[in-house]
């Protein structure tokens, strides 16, 4: 029985340990949502991102974050990506299929109660590599036959760095 207390103490040492250190995981260097009004996302409703690059030279991998719940209809979602790099008079446009769910209907991503949310890396060809400092632009449409299309709480864009790994 003496023993009890020091287990307990022990153990809750190592739970905060274990906290502190998740809780030192790098940040995305960028990362914002919007929230899709009424919960319903509209085609006219294209949710902007703007960000700056300021180390052409490293790497830097998307995501696409979704939050919905659990009545979505879908299984997937279609979305247009429309991205501008800095100097470009042209807007590059990309359609993407988002999987959301498995064959057999278990959502993908991490669910909390009625909420399932995602975070899918996308692939934009040229414009993802980043490779010129400056500000760079990047919206979202849904593109499926539904509009609005129910049940999306947000959507959103992060850019993580990938560090350098030398071979």
């Amino acid at each position: 029985m003496t023993s009890s207390p020091r287990y307990f103490l022990f153990s809750l040492l190592t739970f905060y340990v274990c906290c502190i250190l998740t809780g030192c995981l790098p940040a995305p260097y960028y990362q914002k949502e919007e929230s899709i009004p009424q919960n319903a996302w509209a085609y006219n409703f294209k949710p902007s991102f703007t960000f700056n690059i300021t180390d052409s030279a490293a790497s830097y991998q998307p995501y696409f974050l979704i939050r919905h719940t659990q009545a979505y209809p879908y299984s997937n979602i279609w979305i247009w990506v429309y991205a501008k790099a800095p100097g470009d008079s042209i807007i590059k446009k990309e359609r993407l299929n988002i999987v959301l769910a498995e064959p057999n209907g278990k959502w993908l991503g991490r669910g909390m109660g009625e909420i399932y949310e995602q975070r899918i890396p996308i692939d934009l060809n040229e414009i993802t590599r980043f490779n010129r400092n400056g500000s760079y632009e990047v919206s979202f449409e849904q593109n499926m036959r539904v509009n609005p299309l129910p049940e999306v709480l947000d959507a959103g864009l992060a850019i993580e760095k990938i560090p350098f790994r030398a071979q």
